[in-house]
């Protein structure tokens, strides 16, 4: 048994301090993984408390025969979730919501895209003028596609088909700077 499920199946029976421990292990990680993907590092902050928060109630739940860090990154993403459903007005969850829906599709069983929101900026200039200004109206003004569609001057299947296409480009980029080499 691993120190990680040690620890967690004598918080399961009610040990603050070995919860503790846990979240001295592992809040580095799930703050770096949220600091990655949020504009402000005073919302990552609370984000992680906020993961730390929800695993402790849901310590119970736990299976000590699983790897922990996946389990805190799950509860990191559903936290990131709901933070992007709250604050859909603030224009940087735009970004946010891409790096979210880019891990989804990128590496959905091998856990989450480490350094997406480093590589992100510069994967995101390599792509064409159009495809950066419909992931910009998609993403960080919240546009529907016939909305994007009027303001390029294009009609909502080609903007359909812009989006998807940067998608795959930023996709194939961010894999090849992760050093993950796999192209779907």
């Amino acid at each position: 048994m691993s120190d990680d499920a040690a620890l967690m199946r004598r918080a399961q029976r009610g040990d603050r301090g070995a919860f503790e421990s846990v979240v001295r292990a592992h809040q580095g990680a799930v703050y770096g993984y949220l600091r990655a993907r949020v504009a402000h590092p005073a919302d990552a902050e609370d984000l992680t408390q906020e993961v730390f928060l929800r695993s402790f109630r849901a310590r119970k739940h736990y299976d000590p025969q699983q790897p922990l860090r996946p389990w805190l990154l799950g509860i990191a993403r559903n936290s990131l979730r709901e933070y992007v459903r709250l604050n859909h007005r603030r224009k940087e969850v735009g970004y946010t919501e891409m790096c979210l829906e880019l891990e989804e599709t990128h590496c959905p069983a091998t856990g989450p895209l480490d350094d997406a929101a480093e590589q992100l900026p510069v994967c995101l200039e390599s792509l064409g003028r159009s495809a950066r200004e419909a992931l910009a109206l998609r993403y960080s003004r919240n546009l529907r596609l016939a909305q994007i569609g009027e303001k390029l001057h294009r009609s909502e299947g080609a903007i359909k088909l812009l989006i998807f296409r940067a998608r795959q480009a930023l996709k194939l980029c961010l894999n090849g700077r992760s050093g993950g080499g796999q192209h779907d």
